[in-house]
């Protein structure tokens, strides 16, 4: 429940961010090692992992044990408002630059390089999409239907089930509740895994890689990255269940699970974009 004090509350002390910070230095410096061709930078990637988990874990359950026992007003519900919509803005501008780069290079470079001698490229260039460029190997691109028109199709469900979820949960039903959010992370995990069947089709059946040229670097960089997106939903998700289960959440204070859904709904808007610009188009 929301507390009544007029007084913004500030948390104890923590040294968690010192943890997080170590994290993410791990992380960085063993990822660098790693593709420099030193095998304990996976050891050291493996590290950061783990600390970050387990700083986050600590961390988000603090969170939640000063909302449910009372210690935020309504001057803290705005500021988590505000820090959530700030979070998915940024996220808007990281797809942002993805989606640029594939019109930058389909719409501006490779017509640009069709006015170029040919000689100055290689022999067989077409300024067509998509290109494979001189050393790529040939490779078919991956069509609208089948699993992505699928996948399209069950992340709109998903974002439906989600909204009966939350009127539910405004409603009281906790047994709607559990039902249709448990549908969605079902959803989400079918969604996940019909990604997955798609790459292996990608890669062992139509010769498309992340080495495909500018085609198969766009492609797996979005796809990729909105699938790493959805699976951090799914999990964000299966927690708000479990909470939902424990009893967590009024149906006028229940902030946490308004974010996730905002979050889940900014991912099915992300994916409607990226099946019209790159597989339809």
């Amino acid at each position: 429940m929301l507390s009544t004090s007029t007084k913004y509350y500030v948390p104890a002390p923590s040294t968690r961010m010192f943890w997080g910070s170590i994290a993410l230095l791990c992380l960085a410096f063993g990822a660098a090692s790693w593709m420099n061709g030193a095998s304990s930078g996976r050891w050291v990637v493996l590290v950061g992992f783990a600390f970050l988990l387990v700083m986050l874990v600590g961390w988000f359950s603090d969170v939640i044990a000063e909302s449910e026992g009372g210690s935020y007003n309504h001057q803290v519900d705005i500021g988590f408002r505000w820090g959530m919509s700030w979070f998915i803005f940024s996220e808007v501008m990281f797809f942002a630059a993805f989606f640029g780069a594939l019109f930058y290079a389909r719409n501006l470079a490779v017509p640009w390089l069709g006015d170029i001698d040919h000689k100055l490229l290689w022999p067989d260039f077409s300024a067509t999409w998509p290109t494979a460029g001189p050393m790529g190997e040939k490779f078919a691109p991956m069509s609208a239907g089948g699993i992505p028109a699928w996948n399209t199709a069950i992340l709109l469900t998903s974002g439906v089930t989600l909204t009966i979820a939350h009127h539910a949960l405004r409603a009281n039903h906790r047994r709607s509740l559990l039902i249709w959010l448990g549908a969605t992370v079902g959803l989400g995990a079918l969604f996940l895994f019909l990604q997955a069947t798609e790459y292996m089709h990608a890669y062992s059946e139509l010769n498309l890689k992340l080495t495909s040229g500018i085609y198969g670097t766009t492609f797996f960089m979005l796809t990729g990255f909105h699938g790493f997106h959805v699976t951090l939903g799914a999990i964000m998700l299966t927690v708000m269940w479990f909470r939902c289960a424990k009893g967590h959440f009024k149906p006028d204070h229940h902030f946490g699970f308004e974010a996730v859904a905002w979050y889940w709904h900014f991912v099915d808007v992300v994916w409607l974009l990226l099946f019209v610009l790159v597989y339809y188009l």
